[in-house]
């Protein structure tokens, strides 16, 4: 991964190699969301929950964590540097999984989720380190790339959070949790070396933080297309705290769940490789507002038949699945588009950045997932609005104008290669 513009260590890990761990790190954070999905039925059942909405709170919980906890793990990898905080963050994550799974009630399960996510969030450091080596465009494919490795867990996961509670009861997923999250603690300690550089190391005044907040929440595609994160994010984990209660009763075949999440799951994956592939052609914009504008009118379809009453369980596979495609080509633009100008304060920005997109998205899937009423309409609907709303934010970042050629960064190739 040394290239002209890579500033990796010529004696570290190779770029295949960065690709798939940075995917790991994430994927940590990852799992212990779509994992979950076909245990909720049964510790609704062992912690006394009658109201099924109510257990679409084990997801809420952990996502909450998550986005609150970013707000510190930046800022400490800005003053201290990367590795040391990201290993500090998978230690407590390794002990906040083993005490979820010693949870005995469903208030103390859902307290230990969130000081879970907490940990887990430590994860957005993977963002800071990406921003730390690339820029532009080729920070855009870096992230595509890493998106690909990443998207495995929600195909593979439902399907494997199935097979232990054949084998096991459901609070051995969160061993399971703590043992990857182990395995990956110990390949960064090995083998990931620090990549802040040491003029970009802050010292955590109040001033300094201030100032930096100032320039992530000033600068325009800083902050919209964050919003737009938190509303594609958000309807994206409504989408998956209902998955359980769709295909329960609505469907009646909760054992199709897990090949059904895999399918809809594998379609952003394919869209996110496409997007790695044209995206320094093309460009952030292009790609991730074409994205956005097909997502709204598939969103609008899928409201429309499950109003009229026609939703099967094939059109649901094909109009969701076609609206997470769309995902794969939005979410990793916007995320990139928001950090290009934060390079000098990249862990405050992947703070601030991913706390309002993922504990905003968190408010937003709890707003969709309990609407719930026994049919796909408020999903649809809900996912709809998220579009037509992050619409809106994408015509603010960009003065109203869609498609805006991309405006290259100093040093930056037209059509930067990977090598």
């Amino acid at each position: 991964m040394h290239t002209e513009h890579s500033r990796f260590p010529a004696r570290a890990l190779g770029f295949r190699e960065f690709l798939v761990l940075t995917a790991a790190i994430m994927a940590s954070q990852a799992i212990a969301v779509d994992t979950m999905l076909p245990a909720l039925p049964a510790i609704a059942h062992d912690l006394g929950v009658t109201d099924s909405n109510r257990a679409q709170w084990v997801i809420t919980s952990y996502i909450s964590g998550v986005g609150l906890g970013q707000l510190f793990w930046g800022m400490l990898s800005d003053r201290f540097g990367r590795r040391r905080v990201l290993l500090t963050g998978m230690t407590l994550y390794v002990m906040a999984a083993l005490a979820v799974g010693v949870a005995g009630s469903f208030e103390a399960l859902l307290a230990w989720r969130f000081a879970h996510g907490i940990a887990a969030a430590s994860m957005v450091i993977a963002r800071s380190i990406i921003r730390d080596l690339y820029g532009g465009r080729q920070m855009a494919r870096v992230m595509s790339l890493t998106f690909i490795v990443f998207i495995m867990v929600p195909i593979v996961a439902p399907s494997l959070g199935q097979l232990v509670l054949l084998l096991a009861p459901w609070r051995a997923l969160f061993h399971v949790f703590a043992a990857f999250a182990a395995a990956v603690l110990l390949w960064v300690y090995f083998r990931l070396p620090e990549t802040l550089h040491p003029e970009y190391r802050m010292t955590l005044t109040a001033g300094h933080i201030a100032r930096a907040i100032g320039k992530v929440v000033a600068d325009r595609a800083s902050l919209w297309y964050t919003l737009g994160v938190a509303l594609m994010f958000g309807s994206i984990i409504g989408y998956v705290g209902m998955m359980p209660q769709i295909f329960s009763t609505v469907f009646h075949r909760p054992t199709l769940m897990p090949s059904a999440f895999a399918l809809c799951a594998a379609s952003m994956g394919v869209a996110s490789f496409l997007n790695s592939r044209v995206v320094e052609r093309f460009g952030m914009r292009i790609i991730s507002q074409a994205g956005l504008l097909i997502f709204i009118v598939m969103a609008g379809l899928h409201a429309l038949v499950a109003a009229l009453g026609a939703e099967t369980l094939w059109t649901f596979i094909v109009l969701q699945g076609t609206t997470m495609a769309c995902f794969g080509l939005i979410m990793a633009n916007f995320g990139a588009m928001a950090m290009e100008s934060m390079g000098a304060v990249a862990g405050i920005a992947a703070s601030l950045q991913g706390c309002a997109g993922t504990f905003g998205g968190a408010l937003i899937a709890a707003l969709i997932g309990q609407q719930f009423n026994g049919s796909t309409l408020p999903l649809a609907l809900g996912t709809l609005l998220c579009g037509l709303v992050a619409l809106g934010f994408v015509l603010l970042a960009e003065g109203g104008r869609l498609f805006r050629p991309h405006q290259l960064a100093p040093g930056e190739p037209a059509a930067a290669g990977m090598h």
